[in-house]
């Protein structure tokens, strides 16, 4: 198999939700199955259904986060040199050439990216056109809008 990279912040976040789903969200599902059993036949008995529902949920979300956990080669930049290259974890800042528009983003590994919160895929085609350019170069991004340059102004490894 494959191994996939992922921040250090990526791991910790998964590891909190396998913390929570294991210890709080498990328990209180099997007890709700529990209590519905008591109120008799479980044919129509809403509550047993749901919570049934809800168990397979956090089964399944459990044994996903598992399986991501163990593929998950976790990367932390902050204690690699700084060369001025772009290679995951970093955080670049780009200067759009043809608006003159800065942007920021940290490149990422799938699960993590949040455009909103400036993570970009490590897979988005903007992360592909920037991975092994450094600080000064230019990159040249095919959007569906067409292609945009960017500059690099800044690599950081935060």
């Amino acid at each position: 198999m494959n191994k996939v990279p992922m921040t250090v912040v990526g791991e910790q976040r998964l590891r909190e939700e396998l913390n929570q789903l294991k210890g709080v969200e498990r328990p209180r599902v099997i007890n709700a199955i529990a209590e519905a059993r008591e109120h008799g036949d479980l044919k129509e008995n809403a509550e047993y259904h749901a919570a049934r529902e809800q168990q397979g949920f956090i089964e399944g979300r459990i044994q996903e986060i598992e399986s991501k956990l163990s593929l998950a080669q976790v990367i932390d930049v902050t204690k690699m040199p700084k060369t001025g290259k772009v290679i995951f974890g970093v955080t670049v800042e780009l200067i759009n050439l043809d608006n003159d528009e800065e942007v920021r983003y940290q490149i990422v590994g799938e699960d993590e990216a949040d455009i909103k919160a400036g993570k970009i895929s490590v897979t988005s085609p903007i992360a592909r056109a920037l991975i092994g350019k450094e600080e000064g170069d230019v990159a040249l991004v095919r959007t569906p809008g067409g292609e945009v340059e960017y500059e690099i102004s800044n690599v950081e490894h935060l």
